[in-house]
């Protein structure tokens, strides 16, 4: 049977598998992974494929994305074909295009999702889920940064909190760390003047959600812009207006200042 089955491996290591996803590769003439659209730091590769009982093929953003995945169409035309993909296979848009793709030339395509980061930040900070506006990710500093610092000032004048996506380019093993993010976003701010990231602008920097010690922490951008965050992967939140039960829970759970009190309506 012409299948492509699309799984979510969760957040950072082989044990954030479902069982039903774990199932899913045992039964799979052919299983693929990618580690380009997210780090997961404590996942082993060797521990996987014991447990899975396969062998993983890995591929890169350029079989993905320059060869259009060939490789992994092929094998979905001769038998059941597995793409594990971290977190959630399409919380982002990187992996549409080869579902379509696949529908296109008759290969039946499924998914099994996965943890995703969206929710395990909504679980870890304890803000309101439909608060939440348009995720954007924060490039690198060689690269302009006007289009997040636009969504972030959008979101807030709807009064919607903003979840940022750190860029990442796991060939280099480098990783946008929340601190050159905050003084990217602060370059736009002084080129543009509307106050959207100032020093006293709230925000909540993020790392290793999923893991067994995640660091989470609330305040505000001067404090936070030297704040050590450790390893690895990371995001940072803009909250839009607060409820006084979210301020609650960011003093409880992400170590913010009392003065936070004052924000909550």
């Amino acid at each position: 049977m012409k299948e492509l089955v699309f799984v979510g491996l969760g957040l950072n290591d082989e044990y954030g598998l479902t069982l039903k996803g774990l199932e899913e590769i045992k039964t799979a003439d052919a299983v693929f992974m990618e580690t380009y659209t997210s780090r997961m730091p404590d996942f082993n590769l060797q521990h996987f494929e014991e447990l899975c009982g396969k062998k993983i093929q890995h591929v890169t953003r350029q079989t993905l994305e320059e060869e259009n995945g060939k490789l992994i169409l092929q094998a979905a035309e001769v038998g059941k074909t597995v793409f594990l993909v971290p977190g959630d296979p399409f919380i982002a848009t990187t992996h549409v295009t080869l579902r379509i793709d696949a529908e296109k030339v008759g290969i039946h395509t499924r998914i099994v999702h996965g943890i995703s980061i969206i929710s395990a930040i909504v679980s870890l900070s304890g803000l309101h889920n439909y608060k939440f506006g348009k995720t954007v990710t924060v490039p690198f500093p060689e690269t302009p940064a006007e289009t997040p610092y636009n969504v972030i000032a959008q979101n807030k004048k709807l009064g919607l909190h903003t979840l940022c996506l750190l860029d990442l380019r796991e060939p280099e093993n480098r990783y946008l760390t929340i601190n050159q993010a905050l003084r990217t976003l602060q370059t736009v701010e002084e080129q543009k003047q509307e106050k959207v990231i100032t020093p006293n602008t709230v925000a909540i920097g993020v790392a290793r959600a999923g893991s067994n010690q995640p660091m989470l922490k609330a305040g505000f951008v001067k404090d936070l812009i030297d704040f050590d965050f450790g390893l690895p992967p990371f995001s940072l939140i803009f909250p839009g207006e607060l409820h006084f039960m979210e301020v609650d829970a960011l003093i409880a759970f992400a170590d913010a200042p009392v003065e936070f009190r004052r924000l909550f309506r």
